[in-house]
């Protein structure tokens, strides 16, 4: 795949694994990772249920300046939803979705810790 100047970095990469088996893990289920489109990319893609997640996945190696999650401003969160509009069209779904951020840090002992957020932002109309 040609990720262009947004590749994904091999922290990045890594991170957004480890967001996917902790989603896993609570019973979601894989449909793609990284899909990327003129619009923007979406981190993961899952199913929860009978819905659709689109989740943002974000790291940080302190909150010293603040949350990873804080950093999912509404300018991204368009661009997240512009995306999700995208694949949804392209795939031809009509599912019940939902926007979820993972934010990731690591603990005193360097262990990530993770905090999810379900329904993170809502969909503008």
């Amino acid at each position: 795949m040609d990720w262009g100047k947004n590749k994904p970095t091999e922290t990045g990469l890594r991170y957004q694994h480890i967001a996917q088996r902790f989603l896993e893990s609570q019973g979601f289920k894989t449909i793609q990772c990284n899909f990327r489109c003129k619009v923007g990319e979406l981190d993961l893609i899952m199913k929860d249920g009978v819905n659709l997640v689109f989740v943002e996945v974000r790291f940080r190696k302190s909150q010293a300046y603040g949350t990873p999650a804080s950093t999912v401003t509404p300018h991204k969160q368009h661009k997240i939803i512009k995306a999700a509009q995208y694949y949804l069209m392209v795939k031809k779904l009509d599912l019940p979705c939902r926007f979820d951020v993972v934010s990731i840090t690591k603990d005193s002992q360097q262990q990530p810790h993770i905090d999810w957020i379900p329904n993170a932002f809502l969909a503008d109309n």
